[in-house]
């Protein structure tokens, strides 16, 4: 973990909490990230204001950081579109499937306590790191 920076980190980690408090104080609503996207599309048009100033965030807040803070790692990303196409299918079919994404139960669910949420996160974990594992130990994995 050479370009580890835990004072960016638990500032970031404090952000996220502080704005995902806000959401719930003011607006009763969980910070679930796929949640407020997804509501772009269904919801009333009195929602649609906070859902976009809340997305415009999600997006200008790296810029900004860029522009002001220090220098950020470089990212490389290397799958092909095809592959990041299915994956984000797959993410957007999985969020629907357990009502809610890892902002949503991960770090509003497990703040609520609920069991739900619990068994949520518990499973996005447990898969995330056996894909990590497929990804770069399984020889011809990572070539996809």
């Amino acid at each position: 973990m050479e370009n580890f920076t835990p004072h960016s980190a638990l500032a970031g980690g404090g952000l996220i909490g502080l704005s995902a408090g806000l959401l719930w104080l003011f607006n009763g609503r969980v910070a679930g990230i796929s949640g407020i996207t997804g509501g772009l599309f269904s919801s009333r048009s009195r929602d649609i204001g906070w859902r976009l100033c809340f997305l415009a965030g999600l997006l200008l807040g790296p810029l900004i950081f860029r522009i002001v803070g220090d220098e950020t790692a470089s990212l490389h990303i290397s799958p092909s579109l095809a592959v990041l196409s299915i994956a984000g299918l797959l993410v957007g079919y999985g969020t629907g499937l357990g009502n809610g994404c890892t902002s949503g139960h991960g770090i509003c669910g497990l703040t609520r306590l609920s069991p739900r949420s619990v068994a949520a996160t518990l499973t996005f974990m447990i898969v995330a790191a056996v894909t990590v594992y497929i990804v770069r130990h399984w020889p011809g994995a990572g070539s996809w």
